[in-house]
């Protein structure tokens, strides 16, 4: 049974004077989330006002937490656990300047260490990782690290391992912040009390059962209302309230619009807010705010049916069908000529730039653009993709307001000089060369796995021909039909014959090699999947057919494998000459044009 449900801010579910314990328990998976999560969670609390709702946790508690401080965390682990990692990354920035702090300053330093360890003396964490992956070891040396707790080592590639990377990624985020801001010292105390003020929604059952039963009972009774359903409920009751007995027209011309976005609800939520975004200087004299989100999206959209439901309706629906040509769910939206850019566009997670790509549509014709003009302008943005999500320059939280920036210059241009205008704004606000070529010279995979694919898919396709084309995108049973090889393996466990061939037999030198090489360029390539591939012989990966007997190894008649073909075998030097090689066609096929 339920025994207690509370909306917290996280000051109280960190409380300095209460001894509860989030504990994972081992059964649960290990910390899986990365940057993009990371990045969210950041923004969402940096980007909104004090008592943001950040989800709910659930939490077995046989006994009042009086009695039994330790309480099982079995949903919303990864977010607990990732907040104290942002929590820990302040802490050390704050002290680095300790020096500089005032007395409650000072207070609240103290207080956050207590936030994260509710004894220092025995170090008994306020939030416990599970065993999986070294997750409990490399947190507590994380936090010895910082010196919240007594010392103790980090195990051997810690720092290549998410506790750590996430941290590291917080101290970067909050380096930057204090150095964007006058008084850095004050911004990071901003962004602490926002944190505290954060609020989740605890839920307390007393039994594993009962947490079963919760799970299928929030499952099965859906999901609550959405933004999306709110507007549409707002617009539908006003339409009705001015126009009786029409209601079945508009709620069919309502449904229209969403089969154009199709039914993914985070497609249908982007929509709303490109709309807004991209058309801002037109729909300001109705609801003027800096930039649409999703925590002030319905507010908009109220505004905006207020004003001439009907008018909004014409023209929303008018606008989804263009955003339909982008997505192409149907292929009566789709733009033919630009087909393959589009998709190379989302398989690049350029999904920001449509809403300049929507404002480019619409203003297609008084602009003079064709669709040799639109196709450039695709080109412009994967390349600005590629870029960007390798360097992270510029970051994603700006990449909304860059968007709108390139929109507002674009006044009153045409032709090749829109084309210009917006080259020139991307190459301004991008990484130069030297530092996406050193993007490219490192370790790319585990950077970045989607910029990876997408790079090596790129220079594999260089080499077909219409007669030989092969979709290297294709998905069957939800996994790519050709995916991502490490050469030489990637697993903590490496071959015996990969030993010998790498390093001579000396094992130690072989996993050194590995951690400085396995994830660079020159050792990754596509092959036909084979979940068994991996760990095979260097002579095994590149031989290897399949069931119909064609060649799904490195002898799969890609050009990006031709120097792999007849290989006999594979050498670190090998690794550092194709590195060069490939980076240097990258650098031609993603370069400004």
């Amino acid at each position: 049974m339920i025994t207690a449900v509370n909306n917290f801010p996280v000051s109280v579910l960190f409380n300095i004077f209460s001894n509860v314990v989030y504990a994972v328990p081992r059964y649960q998976r290990e910390y899986k989330w990365g940057k993009i999560h990371w990045e969210n969670l950041f923004d969402d609390i940096l980007d909104n006002n004090p008592g943001y709702f950040l989800g709910s946790i659930i939490c077995i508690n046989p006994k009042e937490a009086v009695e039994n401080p330790q309480m099982e965390l079995v949903d919303g682990q990864q977010r607990l656990l990732t907040l104290s990692l942002m929590c820990a990354a302040i802490y050390r920035a704050l002290k680095f300047q300790e020096n500089l702090l005032d007395e409650e300053q000072k207070n609240e330093l103290f207080n956050l260490k207590r936030k994260l360890v509710i004894s220092p003396g025995v170090a008994q964490i306020r939030v416990i990782p599970q065993i999986q992956g070294h997750n409990l070891e490399d947190y507590r040396a994380l936090l010895s690290k910082i010196g919240i707790i007594s010392p103790c080592d980090a195990l051997p590639y810690a720092g290549n391992r998410k506790i750590y990377k996430a941290f590291e990624y917080f101290n970067d985020r909050i380096e930057k912040l204090a150095n964007g801001n006058g008084n850095n010292l004050l911004a990071i105390m901003g962004l602490l009390d926002k944190i505290s003020k954060a609020s989740m929604v605890t839920i307390q059952v007393s039994s594993h059962s009962d947490a079963y039963i919760l799970f299928e009972s929030l499952n099965n009774r859906g999901m609550p209302l959405t933004a999306i359903d709110l507007i549409k409920n707002k617009l539908l009751a006003h339409l009705e309230s001015i126009e009786q007995g029409k209601i079945d027209y508009y709620y069919d011309e309502w449904n229209k619009l969403l089969r154009y976005l199709g039914e993914n609800y985070d497609i249908q939520e982007r929509f709303f807010r490109h709309y807004y975004n991209a058309f801002r200087d037109d729909l300001k004299a109705i609801h003027q705010v800096p930039i649409a989100r999703k925590s002030n999206l319905i507010l908009i959209y109220e505004k905006l049916i207020e004003n001439d439901a009907r008018e909004f309706l014409q023209k929303v629906k008018a606008a989804g069908r263009l955003y339909a040509k982008l997505l192409a769910p149907h292929p009566e939206h789709a733009l033919h000529n630009l087909e393959k850019p589009l998709k190379d566009l989302e398989r690049i997670q350029g999904a920001p730039s449509y809403l300049l790509m929507l404002y480019l549509l619409k203003r297609e014709e008084e602009m003079s653009l064709d669709e040799k003009h639109l196709e450039k302008i695709v080109q412009l943005l994967v390349c600005f993709f590629v870029r960007r999500n390798l360097t992270d320059i510029p970051p994603t939280r700006d990449l909304t307001r860059l968007f709108m920036e390139i929109i507002e210059k674009l006044s009153g241009t045409t032709g090749e000089d829109s084309i210009a205008t917006i080259r020139n704004k991307l190459i301004e606000v991008s990484a130069d060369d030297n530092f996406f070529r050193s993007k490219l010279e490192g370790p790319i995979y585990q950077e970045n796995v989607n910029v990876s694919r997408f790079i090596l898919c790129a220079l594999a396709e260089q080499g077909m021909t219409h007669e030989i084309w092969r979709d290297l995108w294709d998905v069957k049973n939800k996994q790519f039909v050709w995916t991502i090889e490490h050469i030489f393996p990637q697993g903590e466990r490496i071959p015996h014959a990969w030993v010998d061939m790498i390093a001579g037999g000396a094992e130690d030198k072989a996993k050194d090699f590995q951690q400085a090489y396995v994830h660079k360029l020159g050792n990754l390539t596509i092959s036909g999947y084979n979940p068994t591939l991996s760990n095979k012989s260097f002579e095994e990966k590149r031989d290897r057919k399949d069931k119909k007997g064609s060649y799904v190894g490195y002898r799969n008649g890609l050009k990006l494998n031709e120097d792999l073909a007849d290989c006999p075998e594979w050498s670190i030097e090998q690794i550092k000459d194709r590195t060069v090689k490939l980076v240097n066609q990258a650098m031609e096929l993603f370069k400004w044009v």
